[in-house]
Order: C-alpha cells, then sequence, then structure tokens
C-alpha cells in the first residue's frame, strides 16, 4: 500500500507538472507565434521602406543628371549671352563714335553754310553781282525748230 501511494501521489505531481507545462508550453507557443508575426510585419514594412526609398533614389538620380545637364545648358548659354554682349558693346560704341563724327561734320556743314550764306548776302556780293549782270545776255525768247 505505501508505494501504491507513493507511486499515485508522484503521479499527481506528474499529472499537475504536465498540465502547468503544458499550460506554460502553449503560452510559450502563443508568444512565439505572436513575436514571428510581428517580426515578420516588421520585415514587410522594411521591405517596403527599402523599396521606396530605392524608388526615391532613382527619382532624385535622374533628377540631378537632368539638373547637371541643365546648368551645363545654362553656362553655355549665359556664356554666348556674355560674347554677343560684348560684340553689342563694341558696336555700340563703334555706332556712338560714328554718330559724334557725323554730328561734328553736320555742325561743320552748318558753320560753312552759314558763312556762304552771310558772303553772298553780304553788301560787297550785291555791289559784285550788280556790276557783273549785263541785261543783254538775258534770254529773252526761244525759238523751236522741227
Amino acid at each position: 500500500g505505501e508505494i501504491f501511494g507513493i507511486l499515485r501521489q508522484m503521479k499527481e505531481t506528474f499529472e499537475s507538472n504536465l498540465s502547468a507545462s503544458q499550460k506554460e508550453e502553449m503560452a510559450n507557443q502563443k508568444a512565439y507565434e505572436d513575436l514571428k508575426a510581428a517580426k515578420e510585419d516588421e520585415i514587410a514594412a522594411g521591405q517596403a521602406q527599402i523599396e521606396a526609398k530605392t524608388g526615391e533614389l532613382a527619382d532624385t538620380d535622374e533628377k540631378n543628371a537632368q539638373a547637371k545637364v541643365d546648368v551645363e545648358d545654362t553656362k553655355a548659354s549665359l556664356s554666348a549671352d556674355e560674347q554677343f554682349l560684348m560684340m553689342l558693346k563694341e558696336k555700340c560704341q563703334m555706332t556712338d563714335k560714328e554718330w559724334e563724327e557725323r554730328q561734328k561734320m553736320r555742325q561743320l556743314e552748318m558753320e560753312a553754310v552759314s558763312k556762304a550764306l552771310a558772303v553772298l548776302a553780304g553788301d560787297d556780293a550785291h555791289d559784285l553781282f550788280t556790276k557783273t549782270f549785263n541785261p543783254a545776255f538775258v534770254q529773252t525768247r526761244s525759238a523751236e525748230e522741227s
């Protein structure tokens, strides 16, 4: 009897330990499944973020390349515009010089014409004209031959 009592008690202890161990194992299994699901969600989110960042990087690289091309085009355009500006300034300077020369020439011409008019309108010129004018040389009629 006593051995059966000890064995029964051991059996009850083992059964309660087994039940507790099974409950603990089920709780651990549930915790593992929850942790595994959370980690898989984190991995999926990380993958999605990697794909998004890769797409952003590609867009940024493309925009950067386009910006570099735009910079080169702008530099070339700037250089051409600066050369045009220099040529235009030189041409304007030459045109200004020519204008000043023409203005000086016109001023000298106007002074010469004024002097000539003064000489021709003066009393000496009138007297000379009257002395040298002969009315006999004036044409009074014309004849037409056919």
